[in-house]
């Protein structure tokens, strides 16, 4: 019965839910959709109570729930380091990746080559490892 803080947008708030099914604390119902709310939630053996709110916020929610589900931006910002105070974590194989997309037709263009080039170099890298505290993982590693 514990009180579990998740994000209300869809992206974030289908993404927690599919993180703490990978944790085996609730089963999610089959469907079509790529999009999950608490309402698709089949099983919860735990009866865990979920308050649906603005992602930016979770950090300031510690102190009254028991758990929270936070990105690691706005986890950085609150003063959290997602490596140590973490109980579960996102594994690489996550769907929830930045990835840069073109059309067919410009694959191959010369300036989307070098946007990959420069995405992909050592000094990009060492910046977000520097924004993000070494926290975030690199989807194309």
């Amino acid at each position: 019965k514990a009180i579990v803080a998740i994000p209300n947008d869809p992206a974030n708030e289908t993404r927690a839910l599919l993180l703490l099914q990978h944790a085996g604390l609730i089963k999610l119902k089959p469907t079509s959709s790529d999009v999950a709310t608490v309402h698709d939630i089949d099983k919860n053996p735990k009866e865990l109570q979920f308050k649906e709110m603005d992602a930016a916020q979770l950090p300031r929610t510690l102190p009254d729930v028991d758990l929270a589900v936070i990105n690691t931006n706005y986890a950085l910002l609150g003063g959290l380091n997602p490596t140590k105070d973490a109980l579960i974590k996102e594994t690489a194989s996550s769907p929830y990746a930045n990835i840069v997309v073109v059309r067919t037709l410009e694959k191959d263009a010369p300036k989307f080559k070098q946007l990959l080039e420069a995405l992909h170099s050592e000094a990009v890298v060492k910046k977000a490892e520097e924004l993000f505290k070494n926290q975030a993982i690199a989807a194309w590693k």
